[in-house]
Formats: C-alpha cells, sequence, structure tokens
C-alpha cells in the first residue's frame, strides 16, 4: 500500500498545509517548511499550519510526498512547473541545485535574508545555523570581483561560507565552489 501523500494547498506563491499533524509530520521529516507565526521552531510541538515555498513543494511533490491542489483541483508535477517558473528566474538551474543538496541531506531554505539563492544546514533550522550560503550561477553568467567580495564579507560577518553552484543541466550535477575568507 502506497503511503498517504500530504494533501497542500496553493495560496499565491505558497503551499498551506492546513492539517497540524501533517505539518508536523513534513517539517519533523527533515524541516520542509515554516510553521505559520513561528520564526523559530524547536521541533515539532506547535499548533500552526506550515507554509512551504515553491520549489521545497515541488521537490515533495517529485518525491512522492506531497499533493498540491488549486480550487480543488489536483495540480500536476508539471502544473506547478509552470507556477515555479513564474516565480523564480532561472527555476531549472536552481532546482538542480534544491534537489542535489536534498539529497546529499542538506536542509535547504530560501536564502532571501541572506542576498542569495538558499541558505544551507546540515543538521536543520533551531538544531544548528546555517552555515553555507548558496548563490546559483549558469556556466553562461558572470559574476564581478566586486560582487564576490561583498557576498564573501556578508557570509563572513553572519559566519558561513559562501558557495557558488553552478548546476549543468544535461546531467543534473552541480560544481560548488566554496570561498574563504582570511586575513594576511
Amino acid at each position: 500500500m502506497k503511503p498517504k501523500k500530504i494533501q497542500g494547498e496553493l495560496v499565491e506563491n505558497r503551499i498551506i498545509i492546513d492539517d497540524i499533524e501533517n505539518s508536523r509530520i513534513l517539517f519533523g521529516n527533515g524541516y520542509y517548511g515554516k510553521p505559520l507565526g513561528i520564526p523559530k521552531p524547536k521541533g515539532i510541538n506547535f499548533d500552526a499550519p506550515l507554509i512551504l515555498d515553491l520549489i521545497e513543494s515541488y521537490y515533495l511533490i517529485q518525491i512522492g510526498k506531497l499533493q498540491v491542489t488549486l480550487n480543488d483541483k489536483v495540480l500536476s508535477l508539471k502544473d506547478l512547473k509552470i507556477i515555479c517558473k513564474k516565480q523564480y528566474d532561472k527555476f531549472d538551474s536552481k532546482y538542480i541545485v534544491f534537489q542535489n543538496l536534498r539529497n546529499q541531506g542538506y536542509i535547504v531554505s530560501p536564502g532571501i535574508k541572506f542576498g542569495c539563492d538558499f541558505a544551507v544546514y546540515e543538521r536543520g533550522p533551531g538544531i544548528d545555523h546555517a552555515p553555507f550560503l548558496v548563490q546559483v550561477l549558469t556556466k553562461e553568467e558572470i559574476m564581478t570581483a566586486s560582487a564576490i567580495i561583498l557576498s564573501g564579507r556578508l557570509a563572513t560577518t553572519v559566519k558561513k561560507l559562501f558557495i557558488i553552484a553552478i548546476p549543468k543541466i544535461r546531467d543534473r550535477t552541480v560544481e560548488f565552489i566554496g570561498f574563504e575568507w582570511w586575513r594576511a
């Protein structure tokens, strides 16, 4: 018997899991999403719906853990991809990086508050701080020396390693380049 998929509903550009028990299950088994109104949840003892980012929802649908509806219609993976491409610049590239990191066991959160694509945890929010800030670039993109220095200084200030991720669309692999800063 196949495990039952958790039900979510698309509301604007987020997926809402209203069922508290399912919210706890998803958050407790991989730190997916954030409980509504709880900035730094500790464990799964919360009584709030879970808010999922579109990219992690796409991942959860792809691995068979989530089903998303919009106006009582079940969205296919293809439907959600169309929505994701409207919301994310370079969605395919960012998703390859997200999927690669998740498949390696990392916890991946939006990195917007750090000015990058992803903040990456080794164990999970509330357990450890995200040691990595990841910026996704395609192989055609150029990152100026000033942009690298700005990103590196920010990452160093918040005690994180700045990493550039360059996905290869054809074979769905990712090359990671990390920057460590030191004084001479």
